[in-house]
């Protein structure tokens, strides 16, 4: 299953990327737009064996102008390659599975299929992140605390006071009952406080 494993990555994979201007490091496909940054990972399960591989589709999107705002909080520090929006390709392409598993019964010609269908699905959601704000607004939609400080220096610095406020009603109605909510106020707290707020 290894070898079919492999023979997926290099015969269906690999050109699907290429296509799209995608660069190959090992099992991980970049590319560079703009400030921004995609990236698809296919990431093999710990326990295969010869007889199954199982692996997972992860994708990302890093934005220059996040980083920087992601760096305060760092100390100044700005991460190589870290992903502001990242999921597993099961977010972004609904029909997708949770993992993709090859056996000796299954018809790799169909996986094959299923999975480019899959990763062009996911392209297309992620080449709709166009800007930072794209990425901020997904994780606002959702009142995700991921990213949550950085979304604070996004909007406090583009003058987004209101937003940002509302932002912080809206973290605070959904998560505001947990016992940590305490340490994320302090950090917000800080954040505005950068601000002048």
């Amino acid at each position: 299953m290894q070898e079919l494993f492999k023979k997926i990555i290099n015969t269906e994979v690999k050109p699907l990327f290429a296509k799209h201007g995608y660069s190959k490091k090992n099992l991980s496909f970049y590319k560079a737009d703009g400030n921004l940054a995609y990236k698809f990972n296919i990431q093999k399960a710990k326990y295969n064996s010869s007889s199954q591989v199982q692996f997972y589709v992860n994708c990302g999107v890093q934005s220059n102008e996040l980083a920087e705002l992601h760096s305060v909080g760092l100390n100044g520090d700005i991460l190589e390659f870290i992903s502001h929006f990242t999921c597993r390709i099961r977010e972004i392409a609904p029909s997708a599975p949770a993992h993709y598993t090859l056996t000796p019964d299954i018809d790799p010609d169909a996986l094959s299929k299923e999975l480019v269908s899959h990763l062009e699905e996911g392209m297309s959601f992620l080449h709709s992140l166009t800007g930072a704000r794209d990425i901020v607004h997904y994780y606002m939609d959702k009142t995700a605390l991921h990213l949550s400080e950085v979304t604070f220096r996004f909007l406090l610095k583009a003058g987004d006071t209101e937003e940002a406020k509302h932002y912080l009603q809206q973290l605070h109605a959904k998560y505001g009952a947990e016992k940590r909510w305490t340490i994320f106020e302090k950090k917000y707290a800080a954040v505005f406080a950068e601000y002048g707020l």
